[in-house]
């Protein structure tokens, strides 16, 4: 049986049933995923409102739909045809590139040589890679294989053998205190004093923290933006990282986060405090 959960995903925003075709099977033969984003009705109907929202992410319409998704799914590459016109894709290649929830995450392009403008425009707005059709076709494994980004899971899991550090311990403490911006300050101290793997679990932890302090703030757009934010370092941990209980963890933000998305901004305020779980851990004695 396949372990999803660690089979490299490609989300393939492409309408073209010959290279919808193409790219998976080629996929299949590599050991990766395809989820296919056809059209942009899929993400739901535009909304007006984004068009006042602050650069980053959009929580409005069919753009918020389409970061929820994307950090949910957590892909691997990103794979756009350029000639799709069911797709935004100026606007949504800039806005992924935009944000820190989808900056790190690799995207290729194809389209027709001969037209030169839109696959600048493509390299422009940030696309990771821009090729011609006949390229794209013809160098496929080799194109997906260096771009496909994949998690270094034996050396997280080697990292997660090590104990917490000094100050990761001060910062989980003052978290379970509710202490939540003094906890950020400990926790970003040891991530960047940390030059491995592991420090993602501190940065994961940090961002949970700011995520709960915007909510005792009222900030919904702050709060729902730093979850979206904290799926790409929480979601590759293993269960347990140098002590931490990472699965309760995951259990007990996604619970905060759900409720949040409910309530909506309007009744931020309602939002149920005992939600906000203490963090399990452990050290070696």
């Amino acid at each position: 049986m396949t372990d999803e959960k660690n089979t490299p995903l490609i989300v393939g925003f492409v309408a073209d049933l010959m290279f919808a075709t193409k790219i998976e099977n080629v996929a299949q033969q590599l050991g990766y995923r395809v989820h296919w984003v056809e059209n942009a009705a899929i993400m739901g109907k535009f909304d007006p409102r984004v068009l006042e929202e602050t650069p980053g992410e959009l929580l409005h319409g069919r753009e918020g739909q389409l970061f929820e998704a994307i950090t949910n799914w957590q892909p691997a590459l990103l794979i756009f045809d350029l000639t799709n016109k069911q797709i935004p894709w100026q606007q949504w290649i800039g806005i992924l590139r935009s944000s820190p929830a989808t900056r790190r995450i690799p995207i290729l392009c194809f389209g027709p040589h001969e037209d030169v403008e839109i696959m600048q425009r493509a390299k422009k707005l940030g696309a990771t890679q821009v090729v011609a059709r006949s390229r794209f076709t013809s160098e496929l494994p080799s194109l997906l294989q260096k771009l496909v980004r994949v998690p270094n899971r034996e050396a997280l899991t080697k990292a997660c053998t090590e104990p917490l550090a000094e100050t990761a311990v001060k910062g989980i403490e003052l978290f379970n205190q509710g202490k939540f911006f003094d906890a950020h300050e400990e926790l970003e101290l040891a991530w960047k004093a940390d030059k491995g793997p592991g420090r993602n679990l501190y940065r994961a932890i940090l961002q949970i923290a700011v995520a709960y302090l915007q909510i005792e703030r009222g900030n919904y757009r702050g709060a729902v933006k730093m979850f979206w934010r904290v799926r790409q370092w929480l979601d590759p941990l293993p269960d347990v990282c140098r002590g931490v209980n990472v699965a309760a963890l995951r259990q007990h933000a996604e619970a905060v986060y759900e409720q949040l998305m409910a309530l909506g901004e309007a009744r931020i305020t309602e939002l149920d405090r005992s939600l906000f779980q203490p963090i399990q851990y452990t050290q070696p004695e």
